[in-house]
């Protein structure tokens, strides 16, 4: 048994599997994620219908322009949070099927407007400002919204492997990543542990048949340089001081991280009995409510379509992510 299992305060499962209009989505990941309910299983694919019906996901859709794009036509960092990649981000996030035609137009704006010629995802479509937060989300984004057999992701995912160890990278630029081993412009050049996390939720998400060697010796480059530090305190290389959004949880996620974001790629790697980890699922455990339920703390409402939950009121969104966690850390959920 788990040494976390008798530390849950209740059993917040039955909450998550409600029906809810205004967040579906939760229940449709519960399901897959929690339950491990198989991708044809009829109560599955019931959820992921109503992900597209009612709540945030068919609110994003209607707001995208015929041509694919958010708000304005380009690379579609800006607005933060409504244009054309932080839209696609957030719609994998909230269980949108990837197969829908208006889903798959964005994908196809995206790579046109927003993939560098080596295969970077950047702000702007220039190698200059190709950032490992921004690659790392859209690998993401894509891989859960069953882009596979692509080139132009395939060619993403290995160059953003090469960014991290260096190998066959090029030249690393001025601006954005600045060298191997997570280094960015928005880290002052030093390591980034955002940017690591990032890169690791991008590349866990990879299927099995298309993990290259590069893609191996980045994973574990990963999971070497996050575990080189105190997860709990987040004390990676800062210029001025540790961010306090690390200690924030939230729902969806742009490119803050938090503790939990970052339980969660290790966990998906693999990494479940490091004693390494315990500081931080100890953290993970102190914010459940008596219900077993944890608040939103961080989130971008006012900023998005829609917004996604009130903050600072119990989140099914954070419990999902928290529970997800402790489920691969051994805890028995039901």
């Amino acid at each position: 048994m788990s040494v976390w299992s008798d530390q849950l305060k209740a059993n917040s499962l039955p909450w998550l599997l409600e029906p809810d209009t205004a967040n579906p989505g939760v229940r449709y990941i519960a399901l897959r994620d929690l339950l491990d309910r198989s991708g044809n299983d009829p109560e599955l694919v019931s959820a992921q219908a109503d992900v597209m019906n009612t709540g945030p996901v068919p609110a994003i859709l209607v707001a995208q322009e015929p041509d694919g794009y958010w708000v304005k036509p380009g690379a579609g960092y800006a607005p933060k949070y409504q244009g054309t990649l932080w839209s696609v981000l957030f719609l994998a996030q909230l269980g949108c099927d990837g197969r829908n035609e208006r889903v798959q137009r964005a994908i196809d704006y995206i790579f046109s407007h927003a993939q560098t010629k080596a295969g970077a995802f950047s702000i702007n479509g220039s190698p200059s400002t190709a950032i490992h937060c921004l690659w790392g989300n859209m690998v993401r984004a894509l891989l859960d919204l069953g882009v596979w057999h692509d080139e132009r992701l395939e060619r993403a995912i290995d160059f953003l492997a090469r960014s991290v160890t260096g190998d066959g990278y090029g030249t690393y630029l001025r601006g954005g990543v600045q060298g191997p081993g997570f280094l960015c412009s928005a880290n002052y050049g030093l390591p980034c542990g955002w940017g690591a996390v990032r890169v690791l939720w991008g590349l866990n998400a990879v299927p099995s048949a298309g993990r290259t060697p590069e893609i191996e010796v980045a994973v574990k480059a990963c999971i070497d340089f996050l575990l080189s530090h105190d997860i709990a305190r987040a004390d990676y290389p800062y210029k001025e001081r540790i961010n306090s959004s690390w200690f924030k949880f939230g729902y969806p996620l742009g490119y803050v991280t938090d503790v939990l974001l970052n339980l969660e790629v290790l966990t998906e790697a693999g990494v479940v009995d490091d004693p390494r980890l315990h500081d931080a699922a100890a953290l993970v455990l102190s914010k459940q409510d008596d219900r077993g339920q944890w608040r939103m703390e961080y989130n971008y409402n006012g900023k998005t379509w829609i917004d996604v939950e009130k903050k600072d009121q119990p989140s099914k969104w954070v419990t999902l992510r928290a529970l997800r966690v402790l489920k691969r850390l051994g805890v028995l959920l039901s």
